[in-house]
């Protein structure tokens, strides 16, 4: 499956557009997290936990909407946009990743 930002494909006929395709996953940070992150932003540094979190949870989003455009008939995905909230939380945060575009069949 291709997955694209652009919103056209090279040299290919966009056949059939199936829809806007989505989806999510939510990492919670933990207090410890934060402590050691809250660390490493004072003494300067990367906080590659975070990062690795970050990650995970995109590729579950991109996972999650790929299967659905699969579901749909499609070949790629265009238009893909990924977006990062933060909803909050009492022992640290919730980070929502969201990732939508459309699902297309190209010949």
């Amino acid at each position: 499956m291709i997955i694209t930002s652009s919103n056209t494909l090279a040299d290919k006929k966009i056949i059939d557009y199936k829809g806007l395709v989505t989806g999510e996953s939510l990492i919670g940070a933990n207090i410890y997290k934060d402590l050691f992150s809250g660390v490493r932003d004072v003494v300067g540094g990367r906080t590659s936990k975070y990062e690795e979190e970050l990650k995970k949870a995109r590729d579950l989003a991109l996972e999650s909407m790929e299967d659905k455009a699969k579901a749909l008939g499609a070949n790629a995905i265009i238009g893909l946009k990924i977006s990062y909230d933060n909803l909050g939380g009492t022992m640290g945060n919730t980070i929502l990743v969201t990732a939508y575009g459309t699902a297309i069949y190209f010949e």
